[in-house]
Parts: structure tokens; C-alpha cells; sequence
């Protein structure tokens, strides 16, 4: 699959382990291929971030995928559903990060395995996304994978990312209209 990306798709593919290496992660997730996306220049997503004007708030969407991961992984629609069965989740992580420390809550730094030999494995999250970006490419009847596609497939892919992005206008509708200006192609 990797000989199908583009030249832009690589180097979100790269940057995403870059991205991990500066968090000292031990495996390379969506949020590390969203972060890489929105670093990229003269690219398609990068048009499209522009279009949206997530372009300069790269910043924020940074803050909200850290909130995310301080919830435990929990989107602001899970917090708002255990909300309404009386749950806080504002309140639980604040008891267990006053137990056990700030950040107890987060998952993804436990191993080591990927510090040790410089390799990051993708996660199966992240691993979903490049496989789904293949399903848009073909679906849309591209014989390449392009940043494009990657950050469709963040925007389709259900989870923390694709929740932060809808909260920016990220959506997959508003994304596929920013590249293309309307639906698939039709061929």
C-alpha cells in the first residue's frame, strides 16, 4: 500500500513518527498523523485546513487532543452521556490524578519496546486510518494515496481525532468539500 502515497503522504507518514519521537510515545497514533498533517505547507490538506481555518489554530487542536487524552481517551459527547447519568468526569480525573498523578489517566506511554530500537509501531488506531485512506482513494477512484485521503480518513475514522476535528469544522462532508468542492467523483 505504502508505494501508492504520494510524495505528501509519505511525509505526513514520517512526521507522524516524528511526532510520537518528540512525545517520547512508544507507538505512533492518529493524533501523531493529524499533528504531522497540520505541519504540512503547500499541500492539499493544507489547503483544506486553510479553507476551514484550522490552518493557524494548530495550537488548539494540539490542547483538545491533550484534554481528550487526559479524560482517558473519552470525547466531549462521552463526558456530556456520562454527564447525564450523573457522572463528572471532570471531577473523576481530578480524584485519580490527585491519587496517582497528573496524566494517570492517559494511555500510550507505558512500553518501551518502540524507545529501545527507534522503531514506533503504528498503533491499530493509526493502522485503521491508513487503511481507510486507501478505501477513499478508491472510492473516489484516485490510484494514489494523498495527505488528502489521510486526512479523510481522520475525519471518517470514529474517535478522539475525529471528534476534536468536528469540534474545529473538520468534518468529513465540510473536509471533502474544502478538497473538491462537493461530493465523489464520478468517473
Amino acid at each position: 500500500m505504502f508505494e501508492r502515497f504520494t510524495k505528501s503522504a509519505r511525509g505526513v507518514v514520517k512526521g507522524a513518527a516524528v511526532q510520537a519521537e518528540r512525545a517520547g510515545a512508544d507507538s505512533v497514533t492518529d493524533e501523531h498523523m493529524l499533528l504531522a498533517l497540520l505541519d504540512q505547507e503547500g499541500t492539499r490538506s493544507s489547503v483544506a485546513f486553510a479553507s476551514l481555518g484550522i490552518a493557524g489554530r494548530r495550537e488548539a487542536v494540539a490542547r483538545a487532543l491533550a484534554d481528550v487524552r487526559r479524560r482517558g481517551g473519552l470525547s466531549k459527547a462521552d463526558q456530556e452521556a456520562l454527564a447525564g447519568i450523573g457522572i463528572d468526569v471532570t471531577e473523576v480525573v481530578s480524584k485519580v490524578e490527585q491519587a496517582h498523578g497528573e496524566g494517570a489517566m492517559r494511555s500510550g506511554r507505558s512500553a518501551r519496546r518502540g524507545l529501545l530500537t527507534g522503531h514506533r509501531p503504528f498503533t491499530p488506531e493509526a493502522k485503521a486510518v491508513l487503511e481507510k485512506s486507501l478505501r477513499v482513494a478508491l472510492g473516489r477512484g484516485d490510484r494514489h494515496i494523498g495527505d488528502e485521503h489521510l486526512l479523510l480518513a481522520l475525519t471518517a475514522q470514529p474517535g478522539a481525532v475525529a471528534d476534536v476535528l468536528t469540534e474545529h469544522g473538520a468534518t468529513y462532508g465540510a473536509v471533502e468539500r474544502a478538497l473538491f468542492g462537493g461530493g465523489p467523483k464520478t468517473g
